[in-house]
């Protein structure tokens, strides 16, 4: 039987052209090559050292990119048992000790992320790629989302970025923080928010 793996390697730092596997695209959805890189392009020199947040994480190839190239801990959140698997081998390729995982409902642990970071007095960088509403079930993750961003501690947040459909138009404010930039790559658009 034909396997159906789909996989990709990291483009910079120290795990530079480590393969790591991606779920199947019915499942989730992989970031585009010039999307991740025209993100890490813009933060590349931030992000060492830091902490970075991954919500949706599916194979956790933004995170892991992160990782590779400075950031100090990762926080994966990812709700589907299947991605999950992939998630952790594909971490195992890494630093498993600067990686936390967190299985279930994003929108429900945000909380016990957001509590983490609290006592550690973290501040972190979120990326935030839901899957895109026109999957079904999914027609309310946008508004899900946006009340997900306006609940988080300004002091918490250095910058948050939305990967999202070009046709779904991000209030220029939403709770403490507002837009910063916006990339449009066809069908993806980068949206940065930032309390200022």
């Amino acid at each position: 039987m034909k396997s159906n793996l789909i996989t990709k390697k990291i483009v910079s730092g120290k795990f530079k052209n480590k393969t790591i596997k991606l779920p199947s695209k019915t499942t989730t959805r992989s970031s585009k090559a010039i999307v991740l890189e025209s993100f890490f392009n813009t933060v590349q020199f931030e992000i060492i050292d830091a902490t970075f947040v991954e919500l949706f994480s599916g194979s956790g190839s933004i995170g892991l990119e992160a990782l590779s190239r400075g950031a100090a801990k990762i926080i994966f959140m990812e709700k589907n048992n299947e991605v999950l698997k992939v998630l952790r081998e594909n971490i195992a390729q890494t630093d498993p000790s600067s990686c936390e995982v967190y299985s279930g409902d994003t929108f429900s642990n945000i909380s016990t992320v957001v509590k983490g970071l609290e006592k550690k007095n973290h501040k972190a960088y979120f990326y935030i790629d839901p899957p895109f509403s026109i999957r079904e079930g999914m027609q309310e993750i946008y508004d899900k989302m946006l009340s997900l961003i306006a609940s988080l501690p300004k002091e918490l947040v250095k910058l948050i970025i939305i990967e999202h459909m070009s046709t779904l138009i991000i209030p220029d404010e939403i709770g403490p923080f507002s837009i910063k930039k916006v990339k449009k790559f066809g069908n993806t658009t980068l949206t940065y928010l930032q309390n200022e």
